[in-house]
């Protein structure tokens, strides 16, 4: 017959709070709190629309568009060089791309002098 031995239990270390102290992520120097997600803020919109604008009020031009495009793929390029592994934001900045390339090349097509105009004051190639 086996005989069962009881031995006394070790001291169990006591158990860490599961509610730690939340950390907070560091704050983007000159953004307003709650606005360091946003890729393209209200003030860089608004200087952005009124630098390339046709008329007052236009919003919405390709030269418009185009510029505002440019800026977000700037910020995301940024984005990335610090988050190599953030691939959805990666995906993002791909259709961002794609989205410019059409309405460049819908420009081209409607004007061609304004084309090169807009790709001359941006900095982009073709």
């Amino acid at each position: 017959m086996v005989k069962t031995v009881k031995t006394p239990k070790a001291e169990k270390a006591p158990k860490k709070d599961l509610k730690e102290k939340k950390v907070e992520k560091p704050q983007a120097v000159g953004v307003p709190k709650g606005k360091e997600n946003k890729v393209v803020l209200p003030e860089d919109k608004d200087k952005i629309i009124e630098e390339f604008a046709q008329k007052k009020g236009d919003t919405g031009s390709p030269e418009v568009q185009v510029a505002l495009l440019t800026h977000k793929i700037v910020k995301l390029a940024e984005h990335l060089e610090i988050n190599k592994k953030d691939n959805h934001s990666r995906r993002g900045l791909l259709k961002v791309i794609a989205k410019r390339r059409r309405i460049l090349n819908y420009l081209q097509k409607l004007d061609d002098k304004r084309y090169k105009k807009l790709i001359s004051k941006l900095g982009l190639k073709k």
